[in-house]
């Protein structure tokens, strides 16, 4: 595994936990963009794990990374104070990979 997929795998897994936070915290916001970034964000996640498998031993750190990165975004991008936000993830890897996952506040 280098330096370079494990960067990749942390941009990913914010940009996708960033959308989650935003579609629970402001549902009257929602809409097919987001959506769809979830969706192509899943995708490309998905795909990325399969050609780096050895990222499994790295996947929860990178959820821990990921979140605070993604918190702080969403506190900037909704205006909400960052306390607004669970202090951890509150979602595992496979919830937030399931295609059904759509979090509600």
């Amino acid at each position: 595994m280098g330096k370079s997929e494990k960067r990749e795998l942390i941009s990913r897994l914010t940009v996708l936990l960033l959308h989650l936070l935003k579609w629970e915290f402001q549902p009257v916001r929602r809409g097919a963009s987001w959506r769809l970034s979830i969706a192509n964000t899943r995708d490309a996640l998905t795909d990325h794990m399969a050609d780096n498998p050895s990222l499994r031993s790295v996947l929860e750190a990178s959820i821990d990374t990921a979140y605070r990165r993604a918190r702080r975004d969403a506190a900037l991008e909704t205006g909400f104070s960052e306390s607004t936000f669970p202090s951890v993830c509150p979602w595992s890897f496979n919830q937030m990979m399931d295609e059904e996952f759509w979090p509600e506040a």
